[in-house]
């Protein structure tokens, strides 16, 4: 273990309230107070760190990527190309998308294929007969879903905040977006020196329906030149039968998916009763590392919390996944207290507001950093690269060079206007010092611990971003 000191942990995506950006952008002084505060936090406080692995697998990073969660999703509409180019100048290393297809068999960023929550498609009268009810990975749905309609016909709806009680600033940029393809954020992220983390969406239901997703997304990384291992993509998956197809058909690293409760829809569907519990074990990790070069796991399955919001110990899933070469990645890391484990929340649990004020993300993150994960789903990727970037240089380890630095040469969509973000990474990085928050030693016991307020930290220039390129394998994955 590595001994890292940095100042005591506040709350940079701390704001009271998620009603402007632009406070945010500005580097303003959060005043969110710990409930029951009765000291402050000392200046200092000490995070044990997971030495990082030695590079195994290609390319120059040892450190953890910052996969950002369909965009920068906690400030934008999700999956959309403004949350996407947030989430660049934020110093994300990936963009992750999550792909279904339309009726034209065209690949395009939904959170889900059923779409009454995330466009506006229930205020278009015409395609009200297109409503109708289905059963989707043995759910039933009733709504509008994208295997329904065309690409032209999705472009004429536009996103909406699908989370808007607990995002009112994200709701706020509704209906400036239309639904962006897969195409376009390959594109975006090609041009921004950055990479893609695709989750292929229900693809056995798609390839049911003669709409399989694979082959559209091989074709569309290739067109940009992405088919090797070396490369800046990952391909995730809840199911298994789909990666091990993909293991056959392409370079690219692959992510084996898994949930905290149920099992796979394809093991399910032939009857196999494995559960993600069980591809959770050694034995479980030992097979998935036959296909797959990481695995993508709920925060829960490394550092448990139970029902009261209190932290478990760790688990040995971390060390398990390393001992089979195999990448861990954690999922969602998102900054509103709604999410967080009790110890990083803070303000007043009785005040209005209090579920969608943010906490101690930046301690929650150190945690994670802490176990040694190679990866982090967040939602605010801006706060998670902070941290991951204090981590790294607390460790004393060096940034790879190949990454492109600095902000993306892009041009906003006509339709996105002014409200598209373009701009540098640095002004993102002048993050709100809020009320100091627990140290990432934090145990479960009791609630958040008070803090002295701090001033707004500087503005300053990104540190080279990583590539997120793969590490050299020790042993090439079967049927690769």
């Amino acid at each position: 273990m590595t001994c890292v000191r940095w100042p005591a942990a506040g709350a940079p995506a701390g704001l009271p309230a998620l009603l402007s950006l632009l406070a945010l952008l500005s580097g303003g002084t959060a005043s969110t107070a710990s409930a029951g505060a009765s000291s402050d936090m000392s200046s200092l406080a000490s995070v044990a760190v997971a030495a990082p692995r030695p590079a195994s697998r290609g390319g120059s990073r040892s450190y953890p990527v910052v996969i950002a969660h369909r965009g920068a999703c906690a400030y934008r509409p999700e999956h959309t190309l403004p949350s996407y180019r947030m989430a660049i100048a934020m110093g994300a290393d990936l963009l992750e998308p999550d792909l279904v297809s339309t009726k034209d068999h065209v690949l395009v960023a939904r959170h889900e294929n059923e779409i009454s929550q995330t466009t506006d498609v229930a205020r278009h009268p015409e395609f009200a007969a297109r409503r109708t009810t289905k059963v989707i990975d043995g759910r039933t749905l009733t709504g509008w879903f994208t295997e329904d309609f065309t690409l032209a016909e999705l472009r004429t709806l536009r996103a909406v905040e699908r989370l808007p009680a607990l995002r009112p600033g994200s709701a706020a940029f509704d209906g400036l977006a239309s639904v962006a393809t897969f195409k376009e954020i390959v594109a975006l992220a090609k041009r921004s020196g950055v990479g893609v983390y695709a989750e292929t969406k229900h693809p056995g239901y798609f390839a049911s329906i003669g709409l399989p997703l694979e082959g559209p997304l091989l074709a569309t990384l290739g067109r940009y030149g992405w088919r090797e291992r070396a490369d800046p993509v990952w391909i995730e998956s809840f199911e298994t039968a789909n990666l091990r197809a993909l293991r056959h058909r392409t370079r690219l690293r692959l992510v084996q998916l898994l949930e905290a409760a149920g099992a796979p829809r394809d093991l399910v569907t032939k009857g196999d009763r494995r559960t993600y519990r069980d591809l959770a074990t050694p034995g479980g990790l030992a097979e998935i590392a036959t296909y797959a070069d990481a695995v993508g796991v709920p925060t829960d399955l490394v550092r448990p919390v139970d029902r009261h919001g209190r932290l478990g110990a760790p688990t040995p899933l971390v060390a398990d996944a390393h001992r089979q070469d195999l990448d861990i990645h954690v999922w969602t890391v998102r900054p509103e207290n709604a999410y967080l484990p009790a110890p990083f929340r803070l303000g007043d649990p009785a005040a209005p507001g209090y579920a969608s004020a943010h906490g101690d993300v930046a301690g929650w993150l150190r945690t994670l950093y802490g176990l040694g994960v190679d990866g982090v789903f967040s939602d605010d990727p801006g706060v998670a690269r902070q941290v991951r970037d204090e981590v790294v240089r607390g460790a004393g380890l060096v940034h790879g060079a190949s990454g492109t630095d600095g902000s993306p040469a892009e041009t906003p969509d006509e339709e996105e206007g002014a409200n598209a973000q373009a701009s540098g990474g640095g002004a993102f990085y002048a993050r709100a010092a809020g009320e100091g928050g627990p140290s990432a030693q934090a145990s479960g016991e009791g609630g958040p611990v008070a803090g002295r307020r701090r001033q707004a930290a500087p503005v300053r220039p990104a540190p080279p971003r990583p590539p997120g390129a793969a590490r050299p394998r020790s042993s090439p994955r079967r049927g690769a």
